[in-house]
């Protein structure tokens, strides 16, 4: 889950260097945090939080194929 977060983060931003993926073990499952450079983040939230959403929606998706639990969270 973490590489496919980061493929896709790395090809909305202009800083792909500035792309990092932390991966945590919680009780209810994974939680992915993704940071981006600070100009990039509207890029990766979108309007209205379109892309967010979407970029949650696919990583929960190919979580449950695999049975795993993840959570997406876009950090400052």
């Amino acid at each position: 889950m973490k590489d496919l977060l980061l493929y896709m983060a790395k090809n909305l931003v202009d800083n792909p260097d500035d792309v990092t993926v932390t991966e945590i073990e919680d009780e209810d499952g994974k939680i992915l945090e993704l940071r981006v450079a600070e100009g990039d983040m509207g890029k990766v939230i979108g309007r209205q939080g379109r892309i967010a959403k979407e970029i949650r929606t696919i990583v929960k998706t190919v979580a449950q194929r695999t049975g795993e639990k993840v959570t997406v969270e876009i950090v400052d």
